[in-house]
């Protein structure tokens, strides 16, 4: 009883454990349709175009998904950011580049659609962001080295880190969240069983 009594004690501390997944609102008004980016190349890419395809937004490279779930129902879409470690530096021209022959390096080229560097979080956020974020629960509630984050104001619903991703239905409607360091493996598993379910829609 002694060794209860001494354990009982010690000061608690508690962590905030990341959920991996978590599926978005059911209420959400508007569409991811309503939005738009700019390709590297310049070229305004209205979210329009996707209507009937399932959006899986994400932060950086996904090549490997893309190619195990090849099919015409799913489009990657890739949108590089600077706000976390300042990781993507580089101007818009250089990001092939960078990440062709640095991060992830070996002649990497995606085989998805990449867009301009943009804040996904904060005063200057993309407005997608902002749509994505709003309707979804955050996967964590706790932010990591705040001196490797660059953005304010932090607010709970923001992104924490690179490798976040949303899934977006065909009608334009955020499903899933996912936490940074979830395995691809398991991202693909919850969009095949998302795909399986929801074969006509």
């Amino acid at each position: 009883a002694s060794m209860i009594n001494q354990l009982l004690k010690l000061p608690l501390t508690i962590m905030s454990c990341p959920v991996f997944q978590v599926d978005c609102y059911d209420s959400v008004k508007g569409s991811a349709h309503d939005y738009g980016a700019f390709s590297l190349s310049g070229e305004y890419i209205a979210f329009q175009k996707y209507v009937g395809k399932i959006l899986l937004l994400y932060l950086t490279e996904l090549n490997a998904l893309q190619n195990s779930l090849r099919t015409d129902r799913l489009v990657i879409l890739g949108f590089p950011c600077n706000q976390f470690g300042k990781q993507e530096p580089g101007q818009n021209s250089e990001i092939l580049q960078g990440i062709k022959y640095v991060r992830p390096g070996g002649g990497y080229v995606p085989n998805f659609q990449l867009f301009q560097k943009g804040d996904v979080n904060g005063e200057n956020e993309q407005q997608i962001y902002t749509f994505l974020k709003n309707s979804c629960p955050p996967v964590v509630e706790t932010f990591g080295d705040t001196t490797r984050l660059f953005w304010s104001p932090l607010k709970i619903h923001d992104i924490k880190w690179n490798f976040e991703k949303f899934l977006v239905n065909p009608q334009g409607k955020p499903v899933m969240r996912w936490f940074h360091r979830t395995n691809v493996s398991t991202v693909k598993n919850d969009i095949i069983r998302y795909m399986r379910k929801n074969r006509n829609g």
